[in-house]
């Protein structure tokens, strides 16, 4: 008979405005994987976060291998076996590989000495298992994000854990990296160790869990065994409808060149780059990660110095000198961290919305309270922001919510050209596609817009065109017609050669 690891009875939990979780319960099997899912806001990551000793529940129990317990912080969790790694990457950037992975833990010869050669050793065999083939004592601040996303699988390895909680981790992880992260996960099922895998790529939960539990609107709607289910029943219980269509394209008329790139050069990730954008068009960028695509647009957007090169917008030429510049002659950038990089998380709702706008909306130095108020009302209607009011800080709100104020901040400039850097990276599938949605309207209203993304289905699904990538350089381009993953890969294979 299978042995209960943990389970989780009738779990409450309350946030200011908002009840999280609804007697949600939860049981879990020594050597299962079970994927959890559901929609940003679901309460998939406050559920974890009680188990993890991040929260308390309101109210309900919670059983650790047959014994009820309380557990009232994190170090109570590490100590019990569970260990967590969470979307937003926990690691020092300016500490090496080596000692985030054992930072805490450190292995001492003496009183105040490390021993750094047996740390070394043990961190190299961990860095292998997760296909993490850099020398240990690589700062961190040196890592692109998928690579960080493998530093956190190992440091979780390296703590012999019965349960492992895996927070979208392939999110940003090539194909290739998440093949060797899902066999680090069969092998971790293999020696009878726990792993929840939290997960908005369906198709990957089929490849790798067992039993497969739905979330929505912070109650339990049921668990199903993998081989007995579908996409399009997740979808159903996740959402509680169906979604026809996650890609809806929008015939749209498309107009004259709106921005050119001539010749850009920035640093070793973007060589020689040139093309043209047009208006009411969606240009995707494939590529896999590290190939530039995501530099090129800081460059564009200023945020980069271009060491050379010309951008026309509308015919004009750009003389950029920073980020202002850029917005000034239209342009809007979504950016692939939008923790880090798309919004002032302690702000409120309003105040993020309203950030890229001050200065146009701006009378006589003074901002009106009551015109951001309207701003800020337009887009929370415009996108669908589920929040308690504008005054939300937007560290309260889900991935898809923070997402759509990211975008209604740069709507509220009214751009004539919006770029999206992994517009629905870490988002549900209901939030896509009311993106996919809003990226079709703007198109048809005549903005152009220029999609960055990893996940191919969403590049030929929402691309009027598609231009691919490797090692800073374009290497092919392709219509809608001509585009897909065959010949995507192709032009990515020939370029690395």
């Amino acid at each position: 008979m299978e042995q209960e690891l943990l389970v989780m009875k009738n779990i409450n939990k309350s946030f200011p405005g908002v009840r999280a979780l609804k007697d949600v319960s939860l049981s879990l099997q020594r050597g299962e994987v079970r994927a959890l899912i559901g929609e940003n806001g679901a309460g998939k990551s406050t559920l974890m976060k009680i188990l993890s000793g991040v929260y308390q529940a309101d109210s309900g129990q919670i059983f650790w291998e047959g014994k009820e317990t309380k557990i009232h912080s994190t170090t109570e969790a590490a100590d019990m076996g569970i260990s967590i790694i969470y979307q937003e990457l926990n690691l020092m950037p300016n500490m090496s590989i080596l000692e985030n992975i054992f930072l805490g833990r450190e292995y001492k010869k003496a009183r105040f000495l490390m021993d750094f050669k047996k740390a070394a050793q043990e961190a190299r065999g961990y860095a292998d298992m997760v296909g993490l083939n850099l020398d240990v004592h690589t700062l961190v601040q040196d890592l692109s994000i998928a690579q960080r996303q493998m530093v956190e699988v190992a440091k979780a390895l390296s703590m012999h854990a019965k349960l492992i909680v895996m927070d979208e981790p392939t999110s940003s992880l090539t194909d290739r990296e998440t093949e060797i992260l899902l066999n680090v996960v069969r092998k971790l099922r293999d020696s009878g160790v726990t792993v929840v895998f939290i997960s908005h790529r369906l198709s990957e939960l089929f490849e790798i869990a067992d039993r497969i539990s739905v979330l929505r609107d912070g109650e339990s709607v049921g668990t199903v065994e993998v081989k007995d289910c579908s996409e399009e029943r997740l979808i159903a219980m996740m959402v509680g409808r169906s979604l026809e269509d996650i890609y809806p394209k929008f015939d749209t008329k498309i107009g004259e060149v709106v921005l050119e790139a001539r010749h850009l050069q920035a640093g070793a990730m973007v060589q020689d780059v040139s093309f043209q954008l047009r208006k009411g068009e969606i240009l995707g960028f494939a590529g896999l990660v590290g190939a530039g695509r995501s530099e090129v647009m800081r460059a564009i957007f200023g945020v980069d110095r271009l060491e050379s090169g010309e951008i026309y917008v509308d015919g004009q030429r750009l003389t950029l000198r920073s980020p202002a510049d850029a917005i000034r002659a239209g342009l809007g950038l979504v950016p692939e961290d939008r923790k880090l990089l798309g919004l002032i998380l302690d702000m409120s709702v309003r105040e993020n919305v309203t950030l890229a706008c001050l200065r146009e909306e701006m009378q006589k130095g003074v901002l009106k309270e009551s015109r951001e108020e309207e701003i800020t009302q337009q887009y929370i209607e415009q996108l669908g922001i589920k929040t308690p009011g504008q005054e939300q800080k937007v560290l309260n709100l889900s991935g898809g919510n923070q997402q759509k104020v990211v975008i209604g901040k740069w709507l509220a400039t009214h751009p004539k050209i919006l770029i999206l850097d992994e517009p629905t990276r870490g988002i549900d599938v209901g939030a896509k596609k009311e993106i996919h949605e809003l990226m079709s309207r703007l198109a048809a209203t005549g903005v152009g817009i220029i999609m960055i993304s990893s996940e191919m289905p969403e590049v030929l699904g929402m691309s009027d065109r598609v231009i691919v990538m490797h090692g800073g350089r374009i290497c092919g381009e392709l219509s809608r017609e001509e585009a897909n993953q065959e010949h995507i890969m192709g032009l990515i294979l020939e370029a690395a050669e």
